[in-house]
């Protein structure tokens, strides 16, 4: 095994089998911790139809339905949000989603007249926002969104980041990055997977073609071609397995560039480049 490659799996603490029922109930049994020792009622998640949310999101609609139970407070929920940017080329899986997840709240915020206008105000200085750069502010107001209805319901936001998006940075510093609690953390995309079936979801919403879907000149582009390395190796890498020297290579550099994003701010008593 690559040393880097140890210390990547020791960071993100992949094991090589899981067990989904264990899983399962082990990301149930934390976001249902983390409300109460927070004393908060609500999870807050955003569902956009692909694999990550779809799990996050029934596994924190089970998280509140069994608090209400165990608890006799009723005033538990979960909230999915819709978050288009205008309309949403893939709004049928979306829709899929939040009727399998069945939710006990679900709301729609269309997203563009606030990046717009955001993009509008900041070019009257005479920058130019590229495509590049407006999807990562569309992912930073679909965050600011789901804070804000955080805040109105006594509730925490859900992130969705994974070991195989985790190691690569494949998220928005800030945005879809942010939240409270990410019960996913030391899974792969393929035990996510293998969570997905073991839940009996529709089977479209854990083999569609994974995409950040954030550039309007570039919609829908695979995650695999925007990072140049398969999921597939991604995983088998953080399962500590063998794979070609080209993957590794590529996956230890998005791991050292992208370093930045899985800490808070750096402060001077920091090392920077240590990572």
């Amino acid at each position: 095994m690559r040393p880097l490659q140890k210390k990547i799996i020791a960071y993100e603490q992949v094991q090589p089998q899981i067990d989904p029922q264990t899983e399962i109930q082990r990301s149930v049994d934390f976001m249902q911790h983390f409300l109460q020792v927070n004393h908060l009622k609500t999870l807050v998640l955003g569902i956009s139809g692909g694999q990550d949310s779809t799990l996050t999101g029934k596994l924190a609609q089970m998280a509140v339905s069994q608090l209400r139970q165990q608890t006799e407070q009723p005033d538990y929920q979960f909230i999915a949000v819709r978050l288009p940017y205008g309309q949403q080329a893939d709004e049928s899986d979306a829709l899929a989603a939040v009727d399998w997840i069945n939710p006990d709240q679900v709301y729609r915020v269309n997203i563009k007249p606030a990046v717009d206008a955001a993009v509008a105000s900041i070019e009257t200085n005479g920058l130019t926002i590229s495509d590049f750069n407006k999807g990562n502010l569309k992912a930073r107001q679909r965050m600011l969104v789901q804070y804000a209805i955080a805040g109105a319901c006594q509730g925490a936001v859900v992130g969705t980041d994974h070991a195989a998006e985790n190691i690569t940075g494949f998220y928005t510093k800030y945005g879809d990055g942010a939240a409270d609690l990410t019960p996913l953390f030391r899974l792969n995309k393929r035990q996510g997977r293998q969570l997905l079936q073991f839940l009996q979801a529709p089977k479209s919403l854990y083999t569609k073609t994974p995409t950040a879907d954030l550039e309007d000149g570039r919609p829908g582009l695979a995650d695999e071609v925007a990072l140049g390395v398969t999921y597939s190796d991604i995983d088998n890498y953080l399962e500590g397995r063998t794979v070609s020297d080209q993957a590794a290579t590529r996956i230890e550099d998005w791991y050292r560039r992208t370093a930045h994003k899985r800490r808070l701010p750096y402060t001077v008593f920091d090392q920077l480049g240590s990572e």
